[in-house]
């Protein structure tokens, strides 16, 4: 199993989706430091809202396979430059959350490709969407995946 690091705005559903990955439940909570999860890493929203922050989120991401940008479907804006994967020496993809809110997902799957994610996964922690594709994606290893 791919061992990833979720990255993204405050509640944009990094640890429930942790936790349900995980768990098959979520304990709704505020992330105040790096927690591991099984084989998720969950960061700090601010981690990444703050510039001043992203070495700890380097650093951190030396420890993983994965690096996954979060962005939930409602958002307006993103937090993620275009090209902001370069700056990790892993795979990064990007995670769109909260799609049961029933929006349009279009904005956040062109921002995290413009950051530079690999692949994006749509899913939704609530309804179950998109989780299994997430999970084969992670237990996938080798040149075949």
């Amino acid at each position: 199993m791919k061992k990833m690091m979720l990255i993204g705005r405050t509640d944009s559903g990094k640890t429930t989706l942790a936790d349900v990955l995980q768990k098959g439940y979520s304990d709704a909570r505020k992330t105040q430091s790096i927690e591991r999860i099984g084989t998720v890493v969950d960061t700090p929203g601010e981690f990444v809202e703050n510039r001043r922050l992203y070495r700890a989120l380097l650093i951190t991401s030396y420890d993983t396979d994965v690096v996954a940008m979060v962005m939930d479907a409602t958002e307006n804006h993103t937090l993620f430059p275009p090209n902001f994967a370069i700056a990790f020496n892993r795979e990064v993809i990007g995670i769109v959350t909260k799609v049961d809110q029933d929006v349009s997902t279009d904005y956040a799957v062109s921002s995290l490709k413009k950051a530079g994610a690999e692949k994006v996964f749509i899913v939704s922690a609530v309804s179950g969407e998109g989780l299994e594709e997430l999970k084969s994606y992670l237990a996938c290893e080798g040149e075949s995946c």
